[in-house]
């Protein structure tokens, strides 16, 4: 059965391009975005590998750790690895799992038979510090997946479980967000001294809480 919003993600043990992991300590109480690759030495995999290398300082900022997945072994990932630093101009140092056996694949669904009978699709998970699951993206092969949307999203995330707001279409960080309808009108001035605009009753924006 595939992992739903809300489930909590499953902790593994697994080997990896910077030794044995175990998911829940490597990740500790802060965030991860866990994703997919079909296979080493993939050229659309490659750019992706090496644009999160390069935003190593983005996913810190955020508290969030970043575990990239492949059914192929540490030995090929560390070989990929060099091939990713030399043509992307940078330093992969996150973990790659290697896994053979497909035993994360298959706690996580990513083999899609339709797609792939054994390599794993491009999922893409965004896990919270409760361990439950916040996001889930599948992209095909032939799409390279959109980092700085993976991190907006978890701007969101992070910014909606600290406060009662949710973010509009296309937000981004330091933008008005939207009261959630759980609160009262009456009750917005005490929460949000900034001020809120009232569109429609089911519709009030306020200034970002926390910029």
């Amino acid at each position: 059965m595939s992992l739903k919003l809300g489930d909590v993600a499953p902790n593994f043990q697994a080997e990896t391009s910077v030794g044995k992991i175990d998911f829940y300590e490597y990740i500790g109480d802060g965030w991860a975005v866990l994703y997919s690759h079909p296979s080493d030495y993939t050229p659309v995999c490659t750019t992706e590998l090496g644009r999160t290398a390069q935003l190593k300082s983005e996913f810190e900022k955020r508290n969030t750790k970043v575990l990239a997945l492949s059914v192929d072994s540490v030995e090929d990932h560390l070989g990929w690895i060099k091939d990713i630093n030399e043509t992307q101009n940078c330093d992969v140092d996150f973990p790659i799992i290697a896994d053979k056996d497909r035993r994360v694949s298959e706690l996580y669904d990513m083999i899609h038979p339709n797609a792939s009978a054994t390599a794993t699709v491009r999922s893409v998970f965004v896990i919270g510090p409760d361990k439950k699951i916040k996001l889930t993206l599948t992209y095909p092969a032939s799409t390279g997946r959109n980092f700085f949307e993976i991190l907006r999203v978890i701007d969101s995330l992070q910014l909606t479980d600290e406060y009662s707001v949710a973010t509009p279409a296309d937000w981004k960080d330091g933008e008005d967000v939207i009261v959630v309808p759980a609160i009262k009108t009456a009750d917005i001035p005490a929460k949000f001294p900034k001020g809120y605009t009232e569109i429609k009753p089911y519709l009030r924006v306020t200034p970002q809480p926390n910029k």
